[in-house]
């Protein structure tokens, strides 16, 4: 709850540790978006490009969310955890996404800070979701490879659709950014 002496920002997170209400619900919803996209054209994307693009809109919500709210470092890790969370329904491997989501949201909070004061602001959620993505796709790879081996085959596969899946994340990002901040109605 706002201080007396600050006017409230719509969907922006206020200077203590905790999420406000509005924040979490834009997670929810977009998280919930993510899961359900995940399902359907995440499997037909995965389908038609012969698994060399495997959307994971999770991230992309949880990248969307972070551009939106603009949340502190700590604030972001617990955005990625509760995405990792999500995830755990879906995934092949678990627990591997608490590490990669956690770190990766970490870092797409600190562009998002940094990110704003640079010339290229209006590019900022392409370049940050691809970065996200790919970090995120590398800490899920390395941990793959430290539990199971098989190191060069699965950086040989792997990394085609690290790649893929961050380029089309962030095209999806920066596509929806602006139609979301406008659609909320925030400054």
């Amino acid at each position: 709850m706002p201080r007396p002496d600050q006017q409230p920002r719509v969907l922006a997170v206020e200077k203590t540790d905790e999420l406000e209400i509005r924040s979490l619900i834009l997670l929810a919803i977009l998280l919930a978006a993510g899961f359900i996209l995940n399902f359907t054209v995440g499997k037909a994307i995965s389908s038609i490009s012969g698994g060399m693009i495997s959307p994971e809109f999770i991230i992309s919500a949880f990248c969307i969310t972070i551009l939106i709210v603009k949340p502190r470092v700590r604030q972001a890790f617990i955005i990625g955890l509760i995405s990792a969370a999500v995830i755990q329904i879906t995934t092949t491997s678990p627990f591997i996404d608490f590490a990669a989501e956690g770190i990766a949201a970490v870092l797409m909070a600190l562009m998002v800070r940094i990110g704003n004061k640079l010339p290229y602001k209006r590019a900022l959620p392409f370049i940050s979701t691809v970065i996200t993505t790919t970090i995120s796709g590398l800490i899920f790879m390395v941990i793959k490879i430290a539990m199971i081996g098989a190191a060069s085959q699965l950086v040989a596969a792997m990394t085609p659709v690290i790649i893929l899946t961050a380029v089309f994340n962030a095209v999806l990002v920066q596509s929806l950014h602006k139609p979301i901040v406008d659609a909320l109605k925030i400054g």
